[in-house]
């Protein structure tokens, strides 16, 4: 195998089973992979500079694909079910072996870095890839690290190997599809495979963390993070699309990060080194700093439409896939903690995106409603974010995180119910969905509106504010907030049918009701009795 790259590891390849390839190229930096991408057919260059790609027909995770490899020292920890479904170690172990025979003759691309900004519980990580795009995406995504002399020692503590062209064949392979997701946590390894969607590599790590760090006493969280000082920290909890990293990029506030954190003893970290914001109808009135990344080198964007000849953007086409994203890392923009780290939350915001419009758009929660909503992680899963989502469809992820949680709710719910109570941090839960009607009848809250609403929760305008308690919700919602029109904040009165909302709204009770039916063994009767009800007198 020929090197290329000055900051080639010593802990080579050969510690993966790999060899025979062509070319592998070490930690390149990012213009050298956009020249690669552009000359090898992976990419093109859009106007200004992105690196725009297309990722084939998986413009989603595909989290049906993604399995854990069975293994007696990690089998009584993962909460097994339809999110975590177990693989048989005999067949990865063919199919790692189908993947190391792909990788020969071929050109690879690694990148050695961290995912996690605390060095006490960062995460060494090595991610190998055939295409210099998604090399890129990594180092988008990923903590880099710097210098030359710690690279060439670098060992990873945990490796993604993504073989992206190589289809798995299901009835050899023992995979649902010819896409592979496979986490091997006893090995302390990855194998993706079948899909293009760089998104896999992320969240594969992501998963991994989710792991480990509760082991360590650490609470692992899908959430955005910013703060107005150190010690005046906001998370942002919520699935892809709800708006984490729209709300967490404020021009008043410091970025900490946009969607993976720890919580631990100290405060918060970042788990990322970049940012993967959906690009759709994006604006530069709207999410100016998001936007001004579109327009940036060496930023990769996915499915974005392009003119062939101009090379200008279409932020606004969705015949790709409602699923535009943007990766870029946090030095493109302006105000952001580049150290990953910060104090303890003051307040934390659980965002969902709610379909059927009838729940309010803000409200402030107490200690058991909080409990019971982050168990339940009702929202509605935007178009594109995962294949075969075409339209918001109703929901539940519990911990607003459930495709990334290899461990049992219970575990992150618990961390969090301690940290909330050693910290006194506020909860909020910010609808971020439709009003005056559900999907297709009623419109999206304006975001000028949910800005408002959560710049009113952060600076402490609402902690005394009057509220009114929704007879079906049991939520505290203030009755105003400046900016806000005063029938906004009540959902019924947007809708022009009232016994309409009535029903949709005790549809929707029912839901949560049955949904949480899972979790009522292992809570308190106060936060079983948190939930949705009847109507309340």
């Amino acid at each position: 195998m020929q090197n290329e790259g000055r900051f080639k590891s010593s802990y080579g390849l050969d510690k993966l089973g790999i060899s025979g390839a062509r070319t592998v190229y070490w930690n390149l930096p990012p213009a050298r992979l956009v020249e690669l991408a552009v000359q090898r057919g992976e990419a093109q260059l859009g106007a200004q500079g992105p690196l725009v790609c297309r990722t084939g027909q998986h413009t989603g995770r595909s989290p049906n694909d993604r399995f854990i490899v069975r293994d007696a020292s990690i089998d009584g920890d993962i909460w097994w079910g339809d999110v975590n479904k177990p693989f048989d170690r005999e067949k990865l172990d063919a199919l790692f072996e189908r993947a190391l025979d792909h990788v020969k003759d071929r050109d690879l691309f690694v990148f050695d870095g961290y995912a996690g900004a605390d060095p006490r519980y960062r995460l060494n990580v090595r991610i190998v890839t055939e295409n210099a795009w998604h090399n890129l995406f990594a180092r988008n995504m990923f903590i880099r690290e710097e210098s030359g002399d710690v690279l060439s020692s670098f060992e990873p503590s945990f490796t993604v190997l993504n073989v992206a062209s190589l289809d798995a064949e299901p009835q050899r392979d023992g995979t649902r599809s010819s896409t592979f997701i496979l986490l091997d946590l006893a090995k302390r390894r990855v194998l993706i495979g079948g899909t293009q969607y760089a998104g896999e590599i992320k969240k594969s790590i992501f998963s991994v963390m989710n792991y480990y760090l509760p082991k360590q006493g650490v609470f692992p969280m899908h959430c955005s993070a910013n703060y107005a000082t150190r010690d005046d920290v906001a998370l942002f909890f919520g699935l892809s699309g709800t708006g984490k990293t729209t709300l967490s990029a404020d021009p008043n506030r410091t970025l900490i990060g946009d969607d993976e954190h720890g919580w631990t003893d100290q405060g918060v970290f970042n788990f990322e080194g970049g940012c993967y914001a959906k690009v759709i109808r994006l604006s530069p009135e709207g999410e100016p700093e998001i936007y001004a990344t579109t327009r940036t080198f060496g930023t990769v964007l996915e499915n974005v439409v392009m003119d062939p000849e101009t090379r200008r953007l279409d932020l606004d086409d969705e015949s790709n896939t409602e699923n535009t994203r943007a990766s870029y890392p946090l030095t493109q923009l302006g105000r952001v903690d580049l150290g990953g780290q910060a104090g303890h939350p003051r307040n934390i915001v659980f965002l969902t995106c709610d379909a059927f419009g009838v729940l309010p758009p803000i409200s402030r929660l107490t200690e058991e409603q909080a409990m019971y909503h982050f168990l339940s992680g009702y929202t509605a899963k935007v178009a594109g974010t995962e294949k075969g989502v075409t339209e918001p469809k109703v929901t539940f992820s519990t911990c607003f995180g459930a495709p990334f949680m290899p461990l049992h709710p219970g575990v992150y719910a618990g961390l969090l119910g301690e940290k909330m109570k050693r910290h006194n941090a506020k909860v909020w839960l910010l609808n971020t969905g439709w009003t005056g009607g559900p999907v297709g009848t009623g419109q999206r809250i304006k975001l000028a509106y949910t800005r408002r609403m959560v710049t009113a929760a952060l600076t402490g305008e609402l902690d005394n504010a009057e509220t009114w308690v929704d007879p079906i919700f049991g939520l505290h919602v203030p009755k105003q907030v400046e900016g806000v029109p005063g029938e906004v904040l009540r959902p019924r009165d947007t809708w022009k049918d009232s016994a309409a909302y009535d029903a949709k709204a005790s549809q929707l009770a029912d839901m949560f009701a049955e949904n949480f039916k899972k979790y009522e063994s292992g809570v308190s009767e106060e936060v079983k009795a948190a939930g949705p009800g009847k109507v309340r007198v």
